[in-house]
This record gives C-alpha cells, structure tokens and sequence, in this order.
C-alpha cells in the first residue's frame, strides 16, 4: 500500500499554492493537521469552491450514555476542480467519509482519509479522483461524540422532578459557530443550504426540529426514528433540534400556523402567556411585513440550562425558561414585560433570517419587538422600555472601546463579541431614529420592499437603506413636493461604519440658532481624536413658540438655523427619538432648568427624562458641572410621570453606591438624608401590592427596593413584616411579586432567613421566584454566606451553571461583596473559561468582567485589574470587553475627580 503522505502531498502542494517534487520538503508555513500530514487550507475562513446544497442528518442521542452517534450526507456543488473538500468539525469522531457521484456510485475507495487540523476547527477529506466543476456529489460522514458539557452544540441539560428524580434531555444551541460540534458541515452563515433531519429516540422521548415530523418509524425495541420535513435553506447556526420528555401547549394563528410552547412537565402551567404572546405577535409580524410566516409551525421551549435569553432557530426557537415561562403567582410585572419582549425579539428573526450575518439581524429584530409589543401589548408601554435601551447604548457607545455596528469578525471569540450592546441597543436607537425622521409609513413600506426583494437571499445594509429610499422618494413624488436631497446610505454610513455618538452643542443668539457637532467620549484617548468623525445627524427640535417638531439634517461640522422669530427656549431631540446628545452653550441650560421648575409640561415626560440623562452624561464628559445638573432635578416634587422619576433618582442612586464603596462617609450619609428627605413623597405613596399599571409597578418595585437599601424604617419594618409572615407559612402565603424580591432581601439579612431563603431556591419551580431569591440570597452583608454562594454556582448543581455569572454580578455589586467577587474571578478564571465553558467572548465572560470591576473607581483598582489582564494577556488581547472595563474605572475615577467636591458642598446646601 502506498503510504497516505506519498498519495496525498502533491495535491496538498497544488492546493497550497506550495512548488513540488519528490526532493522538496513542505514549506514552514504549513498548517499541520493533528495526524503530522500537512492540512490543505491555512485560512480560518473555509474556501467558496464547495457549495452545500442540501443536508440529509441522521441524529442519534443517548441520554443514558450521554453521547450520541451521527451521519451526514451533504449534497455538495463544485466550483473549481479540486481533490479536497474542507469543512468544519469540532470534538466529532469521524469514524466514516465517503464521495459519492451524482448517481450516489462511489467516486473512489470507500473509506477517504480525513485531516484535521483543530486550531481552525476545520477537517479535511481528501479524494484521489479529482472532483469536477459545475458537478454535484455528495459527502458522507458518519461521527460519533459526547454530549456537550456546558450550552453549545449539542450539548446535555437536566432537571429534577418533584420526587427527587434527575432527568435528561438533549438540546442544541449552534448560535454563532457551534453547529460543527453537532454534524460536520460547512459552519458560516453565507452557506445556506436545505436540511432534512431524522432523530432516534425512545418512546417515553419527543423529538422536536425546524420543521414538523413527516413520519415516525419504529426501529424494534422502543426506538423510534422520527422523519421530519425538508427545511427552507438557512445558515447551520439556525437548525435545531431536542430530545426530551416535555409535556406542550398549543395553537394555531389567523393564518394556520400551528404555535406550541414546550416546557418540563411541572411546569406546564407556566407555558400558557407565552402561547398567547407567540400567537398576537405572528399575527402581527405578518400584517406588519405584508410577508406570511414561512413554515407550516412555530415551537417555542424553555431548557432549563441555558447560556443567553434566547435562540432564533428557524421554527424551534430555545429559551432560558425565565425568558419564556410566566408564573401567575411568582413572576412581576417586569417579569411579564421581559416575556413579551424576549419572544417577540426572537419571532421579529424569524421574518429576518435571510440577512448574512446574524450580528447584522439582531438590530433589527431588536428595534422590532419595541414596535411589535407597543403594537400588540399598548398597555405594557413598550416606548418607555425603549428610552432605557437607548440610555445603555450611549453608555457603551460613549466610551472609546466602542466598535461600529458594522465591523469584521473573523474568528469566533470575535464573533461572539459581536452579540453586544453596540449590535442589539445602539442599532435598535438608530432605526428608531431613521424610523421617526423618515415617518412610520416610509419606513414600514421601505422594510416591505427590501423583505420582499432579498428574501432567502444574501443582503447587505445599503439594500435596505436603497429601499427606504426609494420609498420616501415615491411618498415625495406623490404629494407633489420637490425631491429632497438627502443621501440615506451616506447618512446610514456615518452611523453604522463608525464607532461612537455625536454631541451636537447649540448656541441660542435671539432668533439664531448656532450648532456644531464632535464626538461625544467621556474617557479621552489622545490616540483616537473626535474630530475623525462626522456624521449625518437628523435633527428635531421644538421651540417655545411652536409646538411643532422641526427637522433639520447636520450633515457639516457646523451650521446654522434662523428660526422665524425670536424664542425664549428650544429642546432639540424631541421626544428622544434621536441618537445624540446635545448640550446648551451659554445660559442654554438655566434656561431649561428655569422651564422646568415653572412649567415642566410643556415638554413631554419623555423630553424631561432625556434632558435629565443628557445632562449628568455631560457631567461625566466635563461639559457641564454637577450642580447644574442636580438643579435640573429639582422640579422632580412636581413630577408625577414614573420615567422621568426614575431616572433621576436612578443618578442619585448610583452616585449614593459609588461614594458608599469607597467609605466617603460624610457624602454618602448627606446623598443618602437628601433622597429621603426629597423623595418622602414618592416613597410614602407606595403600597406593597401588585395593583397599577406596568410602569407604576416597576417605580414601586425600584422605589421600595431603594428605600429600603437606604435603611428607610418604615420600610423595613414593612417588608420584615411581610417575610415573617412568609416564613412562618413555610413560603405558602404570595407575596407581591413586585416587591418579593425586596422583602427577600431584608429577610437575608439576619440568619435564619437566609438560610430559608436558600432551601426555597432549591425546591422552587418558578425561575421567576428562584431569580429574586438569588439576588435577595447575594445581598447579605456576612462575607462567609457570599462566599457560599459563590462555590455553590461553581459546584453547578444547587446553582445552575447558567446562573453563576448573574451570582457573580449581584455579589460584586454588594458593597460588602465587591472585593470577594472579583478576587473570586482572578482565583477562577482558567475554570470559568475551559471547565465551565463560558467560551470567551460569550456574554457571560463578558457579564463577569464588567460586572466585578464596574465597582471600582480609584486609580489602585484600577492598577489591580490592568494587572490581572497582563496575566491572562493570551486571553485578555483577544476581548474587546477588557477595554470596556478599564475605560469604565477610569471613567468612575475622572468622575470623583471632577464631581466629589461639587456634590458634597450641594448637598450641605440642600439638606435640613
């Protein structure tokens, strides 16, 4: 037999690019697949002259065993002439490959040599006849592995019943580049291709998929081989697939989609709003993009271990269950709220799949469950949940560590980074920008066009900003009015190709209105100057004299507007509808602030709580000094809309913590007498019940949560009140899920009721109630429980691995835990990362880092956490996030700096 390296290395040369003959030895700069042979790619990105059309996947799990065995047969389109097929496979078990013909005869010898080089993820199959343009062939794998560890791939999940019994159940999760660990395929989004899927299983087992099951075989003793429907052709990071014993609830639309929502037998019961929500929200989703769902069925299942909120699988979408399961008598009404957007976030993708890259779609499906829920759910006021997601955009955007929206990843630790702030919050604001600058209707008819134009079809952003404009230019058209200038993609350009958020400052001179623009940073880097940016920002404004929104594009470093007459005020960014922060130059903020305190209804509730957001951002800049912005706040005796109340009292509150972790006794006592001495009001009016609407019991939840946090005693005695009659019904009587979790956390503090705490964690079947309990759990102050705790969410069993990040956050934010977190995460980071398999970049990797050093604010913090990135540096160099923390201390640290003093000579003013 002739050796497999002699067969195979002139092809590899050609491949490569690489000069041979018998003499040459393989250049340095070979890759080495893991057999010693030389691999016959270099690049992380596979090559485009193999195509996959259509995938024939044969499943079989064993949750005894806690392994499964598979078979693949890719149908495959040749580009070039080529002996290699190279494709993805992650800690797979090849034990067969194969070529075969368009007639499936054998193209050579049964059984094909496969490379695999794991650095890259990818193998490489290696055919001695040459394997022809223009023809298709087809790939056949066989391969075997484990069940995952942790939530990627196909991986292992379980619960316990009632009765103590542990059961298992197999689930997938292949979101961006995890399917490989499942099948080997071709694992980037741009090969889209067809799947037809069939799972064994036993009889006491369901199967579930994309599609719905064609026919069930039975294979003799219990097995059943479940036959499911062809799939439409989508990316590898969108198939699914589950083994379980769940029991459903189900459904059907207007249109006849058929809608279940699966979940572990004992809580069947909490599946049914997310039914109700799933239905209205397809109903809507068709309507709104004049474009039918297009699959036969929709299933929607809550897996109890769980990384991120949720997955777009096309048909089977997967949940964490606290993101899909409503509890009646457990889950608030912020709770329900996160139902709601969470599913409509997730079905919003399921019209949105055809985009390329899935870090392009989530903006989209973002901005979507805004428009859908407010659309289907009015009363959950989804506008007001809006104006929070746009004040964490700034947050992140306004750092230098920020990235564009629009960037290249091309490894999957770059990859997973993508799933940020910058992607889901800032690209949700910019739409709604667009959407309000452009009119609803425009935007509606230019998101139908490009739909219907690009569906199932590769797209890129200036499509759809061409389709907006079309629109707009047949609306323009239509009304008989002269073209506008505008040139959206060159707009949409300036705010999806660069990173960061414009502040626009405007000078008022009598009926002259003065403007220029910059880049809003509140952490300067002199490597990275703001005036590089420029961008097209849609202006509106209202003026004392009119109650009309104006617009005006600034596409120009400056400008100027003459207003008609001359006015006494203006409030540029009506309604928060715009992406930007504006400061007012000259007595232009007095001017606001004197508005405000003698008729602060002249400006919408959502104007006043963004002129208090603008403000204190620009306080953290050094564009505007603190008493300034605390002035502003005054008029809140009067307010009584709870978004503008619960923005100022949310900068009171974080002022209040900052001071506190850093013992600044005689301000945090004065911050602390001034809340409650300025706020009794609001805190008196609250009742300890779920009664209101949604927007009033989410103040009452944050408001009695504060107060009590403030040692209010009034409060205190209430809720340990209500914990004492709680604990002595054994936790049978309800509380009020608004303020559970605040009556759980003053029970915490004394022993007997942490430790009841602990036991009803264990044995609770609602996430909801487990969620509060674990952030009630990490409030107290005695170091030996929180380090409890923590060894408890590393254990992974009383403690969900799922939810250790979440632990590790709430016990950082604890004063007394914030040291004891952070040295929790240097002690355990090579665990966190490879035996808890929080794959760098992941959200919960990136959770931990900005949740344990968003704490400190002085500058030998600061050394300590710089320190501790040098040491993983291997690691470290790879995160975007570690950036976002450094730039974070420094930032608390520029703010001390600048705003300690001016806080504690205001608040000496202000107190009695």
């Amino acid at each position: 037999m002739i050796p497999l390296i002699l067969l195979i290395l002139p092809y590899l040369c050609i491949e490569m690019g690489l000069a041979f003959n018998s003499k040459d030895t393989v250049m340095a700069k070979t890759h080495m697949a893991s057999n010693g042979l030389p691999f016959p790619w270099s690049k992380l990105r596979l090559p485009n002259y193999v195509i996959p059309i259509h995938y024939h996947l044969l499943i079989h799990p064993n949750l005894t065993t806690l392994s499964f065995t598979g078979s693949a047969k890719i149908e495959i389109d040749v580009k070039n002439d080529t002996n290699w097929i190279v494709l993805h496979s992650k800690n797979l078990t090849i034990t067969m490959a194969t070529i075969l013909d368009e007639s499936e005869a054998y193209q050579s010898e049964k059984i094909l040599p496969v490379l695999e080089y794991p650095l890259h993820e990818q193998i490489a199959i290696f055919s001695p006849k040459i394997l022809i343009a223009g023809e298709k062939y087809f790939l056949h794998l066989e391969f075997a592995a484990p069940l995952a560890d942790g939530f990627f791939g196909f991986y292992k999940s379980s619960y316990k019943t009632k009765t103590g019994e542990t059961r298992i159940l197999a689930s997938t999760h292949f979101e961006p580049t995890f399917a490989r660990m499942a099948f080997p395929c071709f694992d980037e989004p741009n090969f889209k291709a067809n799947y037809s899927v069939r799972i064994r299983r036993s009889q006491k087992h369901v199967a579930l998929s994309n599609m719905p099951i064609e026919q069930t075989i039975s294979l003799g003793d219990g097995l059943l081989e479940d036959h499911f429907e062809a799939s439409v052709r989508m990316s590898t990071y969108l198939v699914a697939f589950v083994v379980c014993d769940f029991r459903s609830v189900s459904g059907r639309t207007s249109t006849g989609i058929d809608v279940s929502v699966y979940a572990i037998p004992e809580k069947w019961h909490q599946t049914h709003y997310a039914l109700e929500a799933a239905i209205k929200l397809l109903e809507f989703y068709e309507k709104y993009f004049n474009i039918y769902y297009p699959l036969p069925k929709q299933d929607l299942i809550a897996i109890p271990d769980f990384q991120s909120g949720a997955m777009e699988n096309w048909g089977l979408t997967t949940y964490r269950e606290t993101s899909l399961l409503f509890d009646p008598v457990t889950s608030s009404a912020s709770d329900k709220l996160w139902v709601t957007l969470v599913i409509a976030h997730e079905l919003a993708h399921q019209q949105l799949i055809f985009l390329p890259f899935p870090a392009n779609e989530n903006w989209f499906a973002r901005y979507m469950e805004i428009v859908s829920v407010d659309a289907t759910f009015p009363e959950m006021k989804a506008e007001e949940h809006l104006l929070d997601t746009c004040f964490v955009a700034i947050g992140r955007d306004s750092l230098n560590s920020s990235r564009p929206i629009s960037c290249e990843a091309e490894n999957p630790t770059q990859i997973k980074e993508m799933f940020d702030t910058v992607s889901y919050e800032k690209g949700a604001c910019i739409l709604h920008m667009l959407r309000h600058f452009l009119t609803d209707d425009v935007f509606q008819s230019g998101i139908v066009r490009y739909l219907r134009r690009f569906s199932y079809r590769n797209a890129k952003n200036e499509n759809l900003w061409d389709s907006l404009a079309n629109v707009l230019i047949q609306s323009l058209l239509s009304l008989n009015t002269s073209c506008c200038h505008w040139d959206l993609k060159a707009m949409m350009n300036t705010w999806t190709l660069q990173k960061g958020i414009p502040l626009v400052t405007v000078q008022q001179q009598g009926s002259v209105l003065k403007l220029r623009q910059e880049r809003f940073l509140k952490t300067v880097q002199p490597s990275d100057p703001s005036w590089q940016y420029l961008w097209h920002v849609p202006l509106t404004y209202m003026t004392s004299s009119s109650g009309n929104v104006v617009r005006h594009l600034l596409e120009t470093k400056s400008d100027t507007i003459e207003l008609p007459e001359d006015v006494t005020w203006v409030k540029f960014n009506t309604d928060m509808n715009g992406y930007y922060i504006i400061h007012y130059e000259g007595d232009g903020w007095d001017t606001l602030i004197n508005l405000m305190k003698d008729n602060h209804t002249a400006l919408s509730y959502k104007d006043r709580a963004n002129l208090i957001h603008n403000a204190f951002q620009l306080v953290t800049a050094g564009y505007l000094s603190l008493d300034k912005a605390l002035d502003l706040m005054g008029y809140l005796e009067y307010e009584t809309h709870n978004v503008p109340l619960l923005q100022g009292i949310g900068y009171l509150e974080t002022f209040y913590k900052m001071v506190e972790k850093r013992n600044i006794t005689d301000v945090s006592q004065n911050l602390k007498a001034y809340i409650l001495q300025y706020f009794r009001a609001v805190f008196t009016k609250q009742t300890w019940s779920d009664d209101g609407s949604i927007s009033d019991r989410r103040l009452r939840s944050e408001i009695l949560s504060l107060a009590c946090e403030l040692h209010h005693t009034p409060c205190l005695e209430k809720a340990n009140s209500l914990f004492n009659d709680w604990m002595k019904s054994n936790g049978t009587i309800s509380l009020p899920t608004d303020v559970a979790e605040t009556v759980y956390s003053v029970g915490a503090q004394r022993n007997e009721g942490w430790t009841f705490l602990l036991e009803k964690y264990c044995h609770s079947l609602s996430g909801a109630e487990k969620s509060k309990i674990l952030g009630a759990l990490s409030s107290s102050k005695d170091l030996d429980k929180l380090s409890r705790l923590l060894d408890l969410g590393m254990e992974g069993t009383v403690i969900r691995t799922q939810d250790l990040s979440t632990l590790i956050y709430c016990v950082a934010r604890n004063p007394a835990g914030r040291f004891l977190a952070w040295e929790f995460v240097k002690r355990n980071w090579h665990a966190l990362v490879e035996k808890y398999v929080f794959e760098l970049g992941s959200f919960c990797i990136r959770s931990i880092i900005i949740g344990t050093t968003a704490q400190f604010s002085s500058k030998e913090e600061l050394n300590e956490v710089k320190a501790f990135f040098d040491s993983i540096k291997e690691q470290s160099s790879q995160l975007r996030v570690t950036q976002v923390a450094l730039e974070n201390v420094q930032k608390n640290i520029l703010w001390l700096e600048r705003n300690l003093e001016t806080l504690r000579t205001w608040l000496q003013k202000h107190i009695y």
